[in-house]
């Protein structure tokens, strides 16, 4: 059996690993902006109710959950994750599911839902999610939900731009609303379940094409 020094030094370990993934972190906003306009772009090629798209994006997920469940349940090899992509993880993530793992969730979760609007729905994810937590990071004074006024703002004009030379000015206000709204309440569930799903189902009901 595991002496409880040992067991002691695993977790330190991982804690000393955790905390070096704190802060803006500019690598992680690259890389989920860059996901996401993969993701946006492969589908829109392939064809967004094609089976191509949905096998991929099961795949991918099928593979993120195992992950997950491996690190969960091993100190090290929750720690060895940790190292490997400290510029990506983020100390949330030590305990859960990885933020990773949501995005593809939403990605097949749009696909599903709304596979017309998958495109418009991810960019505001890829673009507007990230530069809102990095908005709050670096000049959010003023508190709003589990975000800052600040990041909020920002978030909603960057939808705005990404929208609007796809679905027009006023479908984009309303979508970049409601997906702002949503994003900065404390609901408990990740942006990148809430971010694309609100996206595309407020577009559903002003009358875009789904």
């Amino acid at each position: 059996m595991e002496s409880t020094d040992g067991g002691d030094r695993k977790v330190a370990q991982l804690e000393a690993a955790v905390s070096a993934t704190q802060g803006v972190q500019p690598w992680r906003r690259l890389f989920h902006s860059g996901g996401g306009v993969t993701l946006a772009v492969f589908v829109h090629f392939v064809g967004a109710e094609s089976t191509a798209a949905m096998a991929s994006i099961g795949a991918g997920l099928g593979a993120a959950l195992i992950l997950d469940w491996m690190r969960l349940r091993s100190v090290q090899a929750n720690t060895a994750f940790f190292r490997l992509f400290s510029r990506l993880a983020s100390p949330r993530e030590a305990d859960r599911i990885a933020s990773s793992t949501w995005f593809l969730v939403g990605a097949l979760g749009v696909l599903l839902l709304a596979p017309r609007l998958f495109v418009p729905a991810m960019l505001v994810l890829a673009f507007a999610d990230p530069a809102a937590s990095v908005a709050g990071r670096l000049w959010g004074k003023r508190s709003l939900g589990k975000g800052t006024w600040e990041g909020t703002c920002v978030f909603f004009l960057v939808a705005v731009a990404v929208l609007t030379p796809m679905v027009g000015l006023t479908a984009a206000l309303v979508a970049a609303a409601v997906a702002a709204t949503l994003e900065v309440l404390p609901t408990g569930l990740d942006d990148n379940l809430i971010v694309p799903l609100a996206t595309a189902l407020a577009l559903r009901v002003v009358g875009m094409s789904a």
